[in-house]
């Protein structure tokens, strides 16, 4: 319960500025999440699963979102504040429901642009950009640079994401292009069978435990989009945007799924690519002593430099907008709400982005910390498709602008498929599931001992759960009292 009415300029001093982003700037913004997935990191799934098997975890995976998203649509046309799936898990499961999402998504949040820093010093040294290194001084100039254009104010932020997202999408429709010329469909089942697993054939040369390990590398196509609700206070008409944004963000990233999936393996073969930094570049020319770099592969290579840059400023992005809200409301220290003048969060920039490089730059373990991400998202992912259930169930008369195609069948799809996700983390890195596992319990210890008896009863996702409260109360004292003769 929010216990604590703070001094009347509280909130003005943590506002945001509205009306920045209309929906293409948001639909631009979720797929600038994602897009570094599909130059990086999904190939691994090849070396869990192989082809049949990543392409099924793959599937399932763009059910979940699917579904989560149709969800989300809706429970942001209700809630249109900053929290995202904080604010509806909040209304839908009380403190520690909200709670309990928000530090999940922090968890996604701060380590995957961590992860992405490290990513992009090594596409600096590979394509022997001004002479550097991977290392902690091209960690820094990421974080400052860009972290000094969301403070600069966000619409700016937004418009330029939008710019080098639109470059990495049309870099990689020209690679499909490209790698398609040389799809052969032998290509894509070329990894040596295991014949002691269960059910292992070509298409599955792991066995049918392949997909589920596989599982994780799917959600990398999709990873992230679950994040344009964190835009809403600062979108134009988020009622109608935000559902719009979300359908047509998903929709682009399905497709670029499908191609990349595809033409990658099938112009050079999943055993080539499965353990490559750079699958397209390598899908295009080869690895090792036979790659022959073509102007092709060299752009694809710059692109997904970009691609990575998009996702690593949208991050930051989303991280703020997380910690803003918990902040606010009083879960987490209130200073890291205090927005400048430009209505910026800069310290809900600036924290997350010192902790993001002092991770990369004494670790290097890219790999693992956006394992750890992964835990949290599917952590977040399970408790707002329960939120949705939740609140169709207790709150079906709640104005809903936007209704969720299925109902509670679509979100119940969300919550099925993100457990066996959350399982699929200890499949594949049981040392970054536990490390996450312990951040999240420190987390909680924190909220029970100390922050949920100083919540801000202000702050918009307090003030919703109130109404809320308020309103069943009511209709309670209103209903006809029957008396037994």
């Amino acid at each position: 319960m929010a216990t604590d009415g703070p001094d009347s300029d509280y909130l003005k001093r943590r506002a945001l500025r509205r009306g920045s982003a209309g929906w293409l700037l948001l639909t631009g913004l979720g797929v600038a999440y994602v897009v570094s997935g599909d130059f990086s990191g999904w190939n691994v799934g090849l070396s869990k699963g192989g082809f049949g098997g990543l392409a099924v975890a793959t599937l399932l995976m763009g059910v979940m979102y699917a579904c989560l998203v149709f969800a989300l649509a809706e429970l942001s046309a209700i809630l249109p504040t900053a929290g995202g799936g904080y604010g509806f898990a909040r209304r839908a499961l009380g403190t520690w429901g909200g709670f309990l999402t928000g530090t999940a998504i922090l968890i996604e949040y701060i380590l995957a642009p961590a992860a992405i820093s490290i990513f992009i010093g090594d596409y600096v040294e590979s394509l022997d950009l001004f002479g550097l290194t991977s290392g902690w001084p091209v960690y820094l100039a990421c974080f400052v640079i860009f972290i000094g254009i969301h403070l600069w104010g966000v619409g700016e932020a937004l418009r330029f994401s939008l710019i080098v997202t639109a470059i990495a999408v049309a870099a990689l429709l020209i690679f499909a292009v490209g790698a398609f010329a040389e799809f052969t469909a032998d290509s894509l089942n070329d990894i040596p069978v295991d014949e002691d697993a269960f059910g292992a054939n070509s298409w599955l040369p792991f066995g049918l435990i392949g997909i589920w390990s596989a599982f994780p590398f799917g959600m990398w196509f999709f990873l992230g989009v679950e994040g344009v609700p964190l835009a809403a206070e600062e979108a134009k008409d988020p009622v109608r945007s935000m559902p719009r944004a979300l359908a047509v963000s998903l929709g682009i990233l399905v497709l670029l799924a499908m191609l990349t999936f595809l033409a990658a393996t099938g112009a050079r073969g999943s055993a080539a690519v499965q353990d490559a930094g750079n699958p397209l570049v390598v899908a295009l020319q080869g690895a090792g002593d036979n790659a022959q770099p073509t102007g092709l592969s060299r752009f694809v290579n710059y692109a997904g430099l970009a691609g990575l840059v998009a996702s690593f400023f949208s991050l930051i992005y989303a991280g703020s907008r997380q910690l803003f809200a918990l902040s606010r409301a009083g879960y987490l220290p209130r200073f890291l709400s205090l927005t400048s003048r430009r209505k910026a969060p800069y310290l809900g920039l600036l924290i997350p982005g010192a902790i993001g490089f002092a991770l990369a730059a004494s670790t290097g373990d890219g790999a693992r910390m956006l394992n750890i991400a992964v835990f949290g998202a599917t952590i977040s992912y399970a408790l707002m498709a329960l939120s949705h259930m939740v609140l169709r169930r207790r709150e079906p008369e709640l104005p809903r602008p936007y209704r969720t195609p299925g109902g509670i069948a679509t979100s119940s799809t969300a919550f099925v498929l993100a457990l066996f996700a959350l399982v699929a983390t200890f499949l594949v890195d049981i040392t970054a599931a536990i490390i996450a596992l312990v951040v999240y319990v420190v987390a909680l210890g924190y909220f029970a001992l100390y922050s949920r008896h100083r919540l801000v009863a202000s702050a918009p996702e307090e003030e919703f759960a109130a109404l809320a409260e308020a309103e069943a109360e009511l209709e309670r004292d209103e209903r006809p009292h029957t008396h037994k003769p």
